[in-house]
């Protein structure tokens, strides 16, 4: 199994995520899971994603096994979870005042991944995802946040980049850029 790609974004998140996931390679060695802040509402944001993407996009499944070039976004009003090789979805209580939440992805993924993650925090409202990217680059990942100067609601970044010291702050295009190249297969 090849890289592990968290990534979390709400507000002004959506054209960031597409940017990111438009670059990943045909030939993907990574496992890409994006939550994004939809709450309960219906989403289409695999419909979205699977426009532009050469790789499958679809909600993550209960107890799905983990395939390599795949990307799986968090379902409405769902937690994911990765256990090893696997998805757990749950209804638990909202983290960061939501649900779906990118800390209970992102130290899922950490604990079972280590330095095998790449955990990228995108535009947003509040702190979700911050405790998790300092998680993921506790246990060796590679922590990255969108510069908030270029975000269309920074607070997520700014909570990202005050949690820890990530390994990089970048704009979308560099993040889509390096995570391409980590991702080669």
């Amino acid at each position: 199994m090849g890289p592990i790609v968290v990534i979390a974004a709400s507000a002004g998140g959506l054209t960031p995520i597409k940017q990111i996931v438009a670059a990943l390679p045909a030939s993907c060695s990574a496992s890409v899971f994006i939550v994004w802040h939809t709450g309960s509402r219906p989403s289409i944001l695999p419909e979205i994603l699977n426009m532009t993407s050469r790789l499958v996009v679809g909600h993550g499944e209960d107890g799905e096994l983990i395939q390599a070039g795949r990307v799986y976004v968090a379902p409405p009003d769902k937690h994911m979870r990765l256990g090893f090789g696997s998805i757990w979805l749950d209804q638990g209580s909202k983290v960061n005042f939501t649900r779906p939440a990118a800390d209970p992805l992102f130290i899922s993924a950490a604990e079972d991944y280590s330095e095998r993650v790449i955990g990228i925090v995108l535009s947003g409202y509040n702190g979700d995802g911050a405790d998790g990217l300092a998680r993921v680059k506790a246990r060796g990942g590679l922590a990255l946040v969108q510069k908030p100067q270029e975000a269309e609601q920074p607070s997520m970044p700014w909570a990202a980049l005050m949690a820890d010291h990530p390994d990089a702050s970048l704009p979308v295009a560099e993040i889509a850029a390096r995570v391409a190249a980590l991702t080669q297969g």
